[in-house]
């Protein structure tokens, strides 16, 4: 699915980091904790609000009881959480949907708009065979980038981050990746330098979302970070934390540095 919502000068663009504890199976917990934070984060300055992965559930494999359509009752209290504060607001969850004449159920990160109408919905397109997340979920098919404020934005969920092809795909389409997770603490250095390393071959900004508590008897350490096209790491003194995505960085350090065009490599160099 590709969107937009722009203007006409992109600048740089105050994305917050909304790591929190989702709790599980509890929706309402869940997002009155969401709204809370969404608040915090536009009092702060913050345009867009992002939220982990399945962040009104925790990473559940009852999508039966729990996934919801995409215009169902949680993803209605997030866009309404997100029209209240004029924000916004990207959130994973569980949906459900009919495809081919049967209900499926997909893990899905949705972004709202400030007037809290859907803009995209990114459903992940791989899925975490460890936890029999294939069993229960449909893969997407395709990726998204959605073009926010002048800055091109694409979507990815956890698991899809250990796949860098995915992320070569939509690389020259795209100034700022975003990657909502719930990532265990037990495999917490993998996630911290995949995102580092998705910056660095994607020459563009990448947001990593985590979420923090336990769910499922599995604990979560948060450690959502940002990074520059370089791989630098940004850094924010507030709470949320709260970072500057300015696509004009992006489009120089690709002109210093030109190679995320390149697609293909010589297999058979010429000798010297």
């Amino acid at each position: 699915m590709n969107t937009s919502a722009q203007r006409t000068a992109a600048a740089p663009l105050r994305v917050a980091l909304g790591e929190y504890d989702i709790g599980w199976h509890d929706p309402a917990a869940s997002l009155a904790r969401a709204s809370a934070l969404i608040d915090r984060a536009a009092a702060a300055g913050a345009q867009v609000v992002v939220l982990p992965e399945m962040c009104t559930t925790g990473f559940t494999m009852e999508a039966a009881q729990y996934a919801e359509p995409v215009d169902g009752p949680s993803a209605r209290a997030i866009a309404s959480a997100a029209r209240s504060a004029g924000v916004y607001v990207v959130a994973g969850m569980a949906t459900r949907a009919r495809s081919e004449g049967r209900e499926a159920f997909y893990n899905s990160s949705i972004l709202f708009a400030p007037d809290g109408s859907l803009l995209a919905e990114y459903r992940k397109q791989r899925l975490f065979a460890y936890a029999t997340e294939h069993i229960t979920y449909t893969p997407g098919p395709s990726p998204a980038v959605v073009t926010v404020e002048g800055v091109r934005v694409a979507l990815f969920i956890c698991f899809d981050l250990r796949f860098p092809e995915l992320f070569r795909a939509i690389a020259p389409a795209a100034d700022c990746i975003v990657v909502i997770a719930s990532w265990p603490a037990s495999r917490q250095s993998h996630w911290d330098t995949l995102l580092r390393a998705r910056a660095i071959e994607s020459q563009a900004f990448v947001i990593g979302v985590n979420r923090i508590g336990r769910g499922d008897e599995i604990d979560y350490a948060g450690g959502s970070a940002a990074y520059d096209p370089w791989g630098e790491p940004l850094t924010s003194a507030g709470e949320p934390m709260i970072v500057p995505v300015d696509p004009a960085m992006v489009a120089d350090a690709r002109r210093k540095f030109p190679f995320v065009e390149q697609r293909e490599v010589d297999a058979d160099p010429p000798r010297r």
